[in-house]
């Protein structure tokens, strides 16, 4: 999945950015009178005339409108806020400023302009899925939403009740520069389709923290598969295999060899021994060659996926209850998963 970043102004947390038997039936939706349409703040474009103009009236104006943004955009680049050092703002533009980032910054502002296709569609996207989120879970505070840019870094951050998309991050697999520091397998997820499910893919996690332990496979798959199937309530096209950002083939794979790939990890005695090198492997988006030449990454969100999939069928239980259960064998136990 994607690099993610979770930050609060009091500590940072670094998470390594991207599903109907229950309360939340599966279905189809398109925006309705009662969604409420998120406003996108863009800090980009303001911080990108400030740097092109380094005009103290702009400052000033940024200093006070996105006070927040800059706090976390500080804390995430270089470990340190406007409040920290009197240098702060010399950081800033010298490295929004080297040539080949200040091109990419360009790029990414132009390619989201205001009134574009791209900006239209990320809107309705957004605020459709906050909505469903919402009406999933009553109690779930929707966030401001920003975008930055932040250099090819991480591709969300979250702190408190602000969630920001570094926009360069997305600019289509075919971005030329996106070939000199990514993979193939990497390159296929940073499109602007997946800047809504990601964003709602990190608010979840950061309201729904993980709690169990890191190097057992099955903790961890439990609780991805939670979050993806939840995130597969909530959008018109969220489904495991767009969310995953799986080929056509890729897909078939993990489901023509389901069978095959749980007796495996059975066999390997992987599901319960706690080695952190192994269970990683399973959540890694590089082809799982460990298990087959043809095998696609990500097979731990596959798996996690379609057990908590059954269990929701044999439970009928609320997207609510499912994400206070942090019982992952009692979850595995009561799927009854034999694929």
């Amino acid at each position: 999945m994607h690099i993610t970043m979770r930050l609060k102004l009091t500590g940072i947390f670094i998470f390594s950015v991207a599903f109907a038997f229950c309360g939340c039936h599966r279905r189809s939706f398109g925006m309705t009178d009662d969604s409420e349409m998120i406003r996108i703040n863009r800090f980009d474009s303001a911080l990108l005339q400030w740097i092109e103009s380094d005009s103290p009236v702009i400052l000033a104006q940024i200093e006070t409108r996105y006070a927040q943004m800059l706090e976390v955009l500080g804390k995430a680049l270089f470990k340190t806020g406007p409040a920290d050092s009197s240098i702060f703002f010399d950081n800033l533009i010298n490295y929004y400023s080297e040539p080949a980032l200040h091109a990419l910054y360009k790029d990414a502002v132009g390619f989201y302009s205001a009134g574009s296709i791209e900006m239209a569609g990320l809107t309705e996207e957004l605020s459709h899925g906050f909505a469903r989120m919402k009406k999933l879970f009553p109690a779930l505070q929707v966030p401001a939403v920003y975008m930055h840019v932040s250099g090819l870094q991480q591709n969300i951050i979250v702190a408190d009740s602000l969630l920001s998309c570094s926009i360069d991050k997305y600019m289509g697999s075919g971005y030329p520069l996106y070939e000199d520091f990514f993979y193939s397998y990497q390159r296929k997820s940073m499109i602007p389709e997946r800047i809504a499910k990601d964003c709602l893919h990190v608010w979840l996690k950061s309201e729904y923290p993980y709690t169990g332990k890191e190097n057992v496979l099955l903790e961890r798959m439990i609780y991805e598969g939670k979050i993806i199937y939840i995130l597969t309530q909530t959008g018109k096209d969220c489904t495991f295999q767009n969310l995953l950002s799986l080929t056509d083939d890729e897909y078939k794979w993990c489901r023509q060899y389901e069978s095959t790939l749980w007796t495996t990890i059975i066999e390997r005695k992987h599901l319960y021994t706690p080695d952190i090198a192994t269970t990683s492997n399973y959540f890694q988006p590089a082809p799982a060659t460990f298990i087959s030449a043809e095998a696609p990454g990500d097979l731990g969100y596959f798996i996690g996926y379609r057990i908590v999939e059954k269990y929701m069928k044999q439970t009928r239980s609320t997207c609510e209850e499912l994400m206070n259960n942090d019982d992952a064998q009692d979850i595995l136990h009561k799927s009854k998963y034999k694929p």
